[in-house]
């Protein structure tokens, strides 16, 4: 939809027609001290928690109350195969096969799993390609990565920079890297949305040109599942993993997803970290049987699941699936397109957007940057009922979220930022 106009009742007037509107009531939203709802923007930072999700614990912490341990077999939901329970629906959010994706450990322990069996360094190739700007942990990770394995953390990290005076990273410049690089660079490992410009990376581009010249490619989609369209099977990538309390509602600090390309699913030659979970489940209580790897994602589990906060991200997948994600990314363009429409309507010369204006080269953020800002621009916004995230120096990073975002919130976003300014 571009056909958009200015005005409440225009913002009124798509609300109403959004079929998906029903599901902001679905969830909590915050309040401010005279109990007016805040228009919160940070969903991809924090999810809001889905008014079932209480329900969905509780369920759980009664079965252990009552059950003990025979929760794990007769409990409703019964616990020792619980993981289970997420890794469909899961699957279809990040477009895996179900072998593919398991939902376990939190985010950057999963990234350093992954990187245990798939950043094999050699003398020869043992650099790892990463953006410029990625996430600090990824960047931190990776770092302890290289030293671990006895190489300098600043010599053997290629940055895939900005060219300067852009924001955006360019695929001529990933191009010439490997061009220049690729016989050096043993692991190519970015981050599927960027989390600081909002730029959707195109992951099969990335991950054809990382394995043409020889490299494993993996994705942080810290920022990308349950925003965007990941296709991660298609993708071809080696691995990938992500977080499941942004845009996946799950709960401050809640486990992390998983993925493990299908040509991998059956290779036991690989390195990795084992543990029981990750054994035969036929014979995994017999305790004294040798390791019998898992064929798929599974195999790199290695704890029993923790059932209180798989039970939050259950909750969130199902509202997910009765939503139909096909259904969200669709309203995200028209909500975020409608922000970047009310953005440059504003006029004004201090205002720009870094995240690309394609549609298919970002989710539902808006990386809102503000010249000579500092972050009492953020503060004053936040006095005025707004929640979003200041990334210094100069930047706003706002997601409007279709699962319980407005196009009045919206609205309401560029009238306060109006005063603001």
């Amino acid at each position: 939809m571009s056909n958009y106009k200015l005005g409440r009742e225009f913002a009124e007037q798509l609300d109403h027609n959004d079929e998906l509107s029903t599901y902001r009531s679905q969830f909590h939203i915050p309040k401010d001290a005279e109990g007016n709802e805040l228009i919160y923007m940070t969903g991809n930072s924090l999810g809001l928690q889905p008014k079932i999700t209480k329900g969905y614990i509780n369920q759980e912490l009664e079965d252990w109350a009552k059950l003990g341990v025979d929760g794990h077999t007769h409990g409703k939901n019964p616990w020792l195969n619980y993981h289970e329970f997420l890794t469909k629906i899961m699957a279809d959010i990040v477009g895996a096969k179900p072998l593919e994706v398991v939902v376990m450990n939190s985010l950057t322990a999963n990234l350093h799993f992954m990187m245990v069996s798939f950043y094999k360094p050699t003398p020869k190739r043992y650099k790892i390609l990463i953006e410029a700007d990625a996430f600090p942990s990824d960047k931190y990770a990776v770092e302890s990565q290289l030293r671990h394995h006895g190489y300098d953390d600043k010599e053997g990290l290629i940055l895939w920079k900005a060219r300067k005076g852009e924001e955006l990273a360019n695929y001529e410049d990933l191009e010439n890297i490997l061009k220049e690089h690729g016989d050096e660079i043993a692991l190519v490992m970015i981050g599927g949305v960027n989390y600081y410009t909002g730029q959707f990376f195109d992951l099969k581009r990335i991950a054809k040109l990382g394995h043409s010249h020889g490299c494993v490619v993996g994705f942080d989609c810290a920022h990308g599942a349950g925003n965007v369209k990941l296709e991660l099977h298609d993708s071809g990538a080696d691995f990938a993993v992500w977080c499941s309390y942004k845009y996946l509602n799950s709960g401050p600090g809640s486990l992390s997803g998983a993925f493990v390309h299908e040509r991998h699913a059956h290779n036991k030659e690989l390195n990795r970290f084992t543990g029981w979970w990750s054994h035969n489940k036929q014979t995994r209580f017999r305790m004294r049987d040798d390791f019998d790897q898992l064929p798929g994602a599974e195999g790199w589990q290695l704890s029993n699941p923790p059932i209180l906060s798989m039970a939050a991200i259950r909750a969130s997948l199902d509202v997910f699936e009765k939503a139909g994600f096909d259904k969200l990314c669709e309203k995200s363009k028209q909500l975020t397109g409608y922000f970047e429409f009310l953005l440059n309507e504003l006029n004004n010369s201090n205002i720009k957007i870094i995240t690309p204006n394609d549609p298919d080269q970002r989710g539902c953020q808006l990386s809102i940057q503000v010249k000579n800002a500092d972050k009492d621009l953020h503060d004053k916004l936040t006095q005025a009922g707004i929640i979003t995230d200041w990334r210094e120096p100069d930047v706003i990073r706002c997601a409007p979220v279709p699962l319980y975002n407005s196009f009045m919130d919206v609205y309401g976003f560029i009238e306060r930022l109006k005063t603001v300014i």
